[in-house]
């Protein structure tokens, strides 16, 4: 193409450099934006016309075209051109060969500055939504899952060791409470992004008696710009939702890691569904963690796109560079992974089925009820360091004949108190019940039956006020 016939090419006489169109364009993955950019020109013709910029005339002709546009992408009858760049200009093109004359003052007062700008707020808004809605689906299907969990308990950890006996509900509940978070931060997040950048145009404003807040309204934005050259320039909002996303993918990952070490045999603590498992080629008893492992995995790739764009924005003066145009890449893939994620997890989880034996077993190896006797021993006037030190005691005495705690007799329990004067009885064996260690912690936001059912209720009322 030559250069005179660029939307830019005025002042140039020779033709741009094939490798430089190559190396330059956005087309082969700003299309993703077309609804929006689509929407965004819409919005601003009919404000233009509010505006007795343009005639109603020249408005509806521009609509009805770039209508006209839209059902060409979407049947692939539109074929995009990298030498015209990107999706603004490509549609702008096939838009005024469509209408005429009347197309090329669509971009009356507004620069592809803050054209893109509009466009990626609009794209990062719908993305933030859909991730919203996923969180919020798999939070409900934690919910449901630990509610019919209630009554079956595993070993809590610390350092990986075996701690104390906590209820599989509560250890749910912990992604649940960890995945709401994200969907407020989701949520604020969405609300920054969807802010009108049109009307700022290249940096400094212009001079036509544009109205942002009409474009606002129409694309059901929160607001408009403060500063034409911050609005051109900022990126934050990207940040923003790469910052969301990997944190997302942080908790997916941690979960991911449970997972994978419960279906091993030696845990055998949950049988994942033959859907979200894979075998070996060569170990036919083999039934392999995959979809767990991949997502793990793909945290990675959700952190290097974050630090991607930062490394890019760190150096940049106002306003607009084009280093700005690498701001969609890594996002474009934070979302995908972001949002297969979300709905892998929610449909794994749906298919595991949870191994109440195996984790009552469990139990018992580890002397999960160790802080159980502590606390006894301190009912009986014993200073809780010092039970500390004759539980630690006990439980190596334990270890040394290879049974668990509630195992030792009362004489053994009494002659390891003989310094303290106190008398352990039967009771001790009570306290020692991991059902009932479970049953004693209703303390708020503990692993008791009252406290998960109190978490629960929380939870179904905040996913009910989302709906």
């Amino acid at each position: 193409m030559a250069a005179q016939e660029k939307p830019w090419g005025g002042r140039f006489k020779e033709a741009t450099s094939k490798k430089v169109e190559a190396y330059t364009e956005s087309i082969s993955f700003d299309t993703k934006m077309y609804k929006q950019d689509i929407m965004g020109s819409k919005a601003h013709a009919v404000m233009l016309a509010e505006q007795g910029i343009l005639t109603k005339e020249e408005a509806e002709i521009l609509c009805s075209g770039l209508d006209r546009v839209l059902e060409e992408i979407e049947s692939g009858k539109l074929v995009w051109k990298q030498e015209l760049e990107d999706v603004h200009m490509n549609i702008e093109t096939r838009l005024t060969e469509l209408v005429g004359e009347v197309g090329k003052k669509l971009h009356t007062g507004r620069s592809r500055n803050d054209q893109c700008c509009l466009d990626l707020r609009l794209y990062t808004s719908d993305c933030l939504r859909l991730w919203e809605e996923l969180a919020k689906n798999l939070i409900a299907v934690l919910v449901d899952k630990a509610e019919e969990n209630q009554g079956v308990l595993l070993p809590g950890c610390t350092h990986m060791q075996p701690a104390q006996p906590v209820s599989l509900a509560h250890h749910l509940l912990a992604y649940a409470w960890m995945f709401k978070r994200d969907a407020e931060r989701i949520c604020a997040c969405e609300r920054r992004a969807r802010i009108s950048p049109l009307g700022a145009a290249a940096l400094a404003g212009t001079t036509y008696n544009l109205n942002p807040q009409s474009v606002a309204e129409q694309l059901n934005m929160y607001g408009v710009f403060k500063n034409s050259m911050d609005t051109v320039a900022d990126r934050d909002y990207v940040l923003e939702a790469l910052f969301t996303g990997s944190v997302i993918m942080m908790h997916l990952s941690r979960f991911c890691e449970e997972l994978i070490w419960w279906a091993n045999p030696q845990f055998a603590f949950i049988y994942l569904s033959d859907a979200h498992s894979t075998g070996s080629s060569i170990m036919p008893q083999k039934k392999n963690p995959d979809v767990a492992e991949i997502m793990r995995g793909k945290t990675g790739r959700t952190y290097g796109n974050l630090m991607n764009l930062l490394t890019t924005l760190k150096g940049l003066p106002l306003t607009y560079n084009r280093d700005l145009q690498e701001d969609k890449i890594p996002f474009m893939d934070t979302d995908k992974t972001v949002r297969t994620s979300l709905s892998i997890m929610a449909e794994m989880l749906q298919g595991i089925r949870f191994r109440a034996d195996k984790m009552e077993k469990a139990l018992k190896a580890g002397f999960l009820n160790a802080t159980e006797l502590a606390d006894y021993l301190v009912t009986k006037g014993i200073p809780f360091r010092e039970a500390h030190h004759i539980t630690g005691r006990a439980v190596a005495l334990a270890e040394d004949r290879g049974v668990g705690l509630e195992e030792l007799s009362l004489q053994d329990f009494n002659h390891l108190c003989d310094p303290y004067h106190i008398q352990v009885t039967d009771d001790v064996y009570v306290v020692l019940d991991y059902f009932t260690a479970v049953k004693r912690r209703n303390a708020s936001g503990g692993t008791g039956p009252v406290s998960v059912k109190n978490q629960l209720d929380e939870l179904k009322v905040w996913l009910a006020a989302q709906c």
